[in-house]
């Protein structure tokens, strides 16, 4: 008997061992696994650094007249204003001739204040032609692209004469218009242009000749030469300059519309001066070689002329050339009033009975 109890108590103790492993198999059965740990977040890229936007002006200076130009041989400044001004950048700066590339340069962009940067560089040419300048400013981390376009700026030979053609006489031509010569517009310096270059020569106190040099494009670049008019309240008139030996149209307003070379009276038979007003009109050509006759008193009259010298020479009337009668003839009607006056003598007061071609 006492053996079995001992028997039933190790069996006892074994059946609490096996039953407390069960029950600590049970709950490791039933715990969930630990979370596998998330992940570190990726590192923000870092910010790019900001581009500044940015625009260019191109200006020209030391080209004057309209269009503006330089004698061969001279120079022009360029002048480039860039907005914002960032450090460090630079400029390359392309000169076209004709369309035609023919220098480049690239010029450091300097600060100026106000958060604007400025270049400048120097070109010349030895060669006549239309001169344009291009900057380009390509991107960088720290400015944008850009880029811009001067004006044109014609480089002119100065040394024009008759059979002469080609841009630098069509210059010629456009700057005297602008002043209001009669001139043809077409590149050829051709006999109406030899005309125009006289009456502009009179009119600046040059010598009479119809060439050209450098002094007389210094002139057009500076806006010389431009016509005086003496009575701007006769309306539309005729004035005549016995003194430059020039004639023009005068438009109400005293705005000039046209200036012609012209020949006056001789010392011995002098044009007379004062305020006349046309009287009588005869188209074409009469027996003494008048053309295109505008008489303003007795036998004086604006008519056109086989001779028309660059100084005094008719019998009294004011001679034009020819080819230029036509259209005074048909501007001047009858009643336009005739101013004819003098600067520094010449003339006469007195009215002469035959006054003449």
């Amino acid at each position: 008997m006492k053996g079995s109890r001992a028997l039933s108590a190790t069996a006892v103790s074994i059946a609490v061992l096996l039953c407390g492993a069960a029950s600590s198999q049970a709950v490791v059965a039933t715990v969930p696994p630990a979370p596998a740990p998330a992940p570190a977040p990726a590192p923000a890229p870092a910010p790019a650094p900001s581009v500044a936007p940015g625009k260019i002006s191109l200006v020209v200076e030391h080209a004057y007249g309209n269009p503006p130009f330089v004698i061969a041989g001279g120079r022009v400044v360029v002048r480039g204003i860039v907005v914002p001004y960032v450090g460090g950048q630079t400029v390359k700066v392309s000169f076209y001739r004709d369309g035609r590339k023919v220098d480049v340069q690239t010029v450091s962009v300097l600060a100026v204040g106000n958060g604007a940067g400025q270049f400048h560089l120097n070109y010349s040419s030895a060669s006549a032609g239309v001169v344009q300048a291009r900057a380009a400013h390509y991107a960088t981390p720290q400015q944008g692209a850009f880029s811009a376009r001067s004006t044109s700026v014609s480089f002119v030979s100065a040394n024009l004469g008759p059979g002469a053609q080609g841009p630098s006489v069509r210059l010629l031509q456009s700057e005297l218009n602008a002043l209001h010569y009669v001139v043809p517009l077409d590149g050829v310096f051709d006999e109406a242009t030899g005309r125009a270059v006289i009456a502009y020569r009179k009119v600046t106190g040059l010598e009479r000749v119809a060439s050209t040099n450098a002094h007389v494009f210094e002139l057009l670049q500076r806006g010389a030469g431009s016509f005086h008019v003496r009575y701007p309240q006769d309306g539309r008139h005729v004035e005549a300059d016995l003194t430059k030996q020039v004639l023009a149209e005068i438009e109400p307003g005293g705005h000039v519309r046209a200036i012609y070379t012209m020949s006056s009276g001789k010392p011995s038979t002098p044009t007379v001066i004062g305020h006349f007003n046309v009287y009588s009109k005869t188209p074409g050509e009469n027996s003494e070689g008048m053309v295109d006759s505008n008489y303003f008193i007795r036998g004086y009259a604006i008519h056109g002329y086989h001779e028309v010298p660059t100084y005094a020479a008719s019998h009294g009337c004011l001679r034009v050339p020819i080819p230029d009668a036509s259209a005074i003839f048909g501007w001047v009607q009858l009643g336009t009033a005739v101013d004819v006056y003098n600067e520094t003598g010449g003339g006469s007061e007195r009215v002469s009975g035959n006054a003449g071609p």
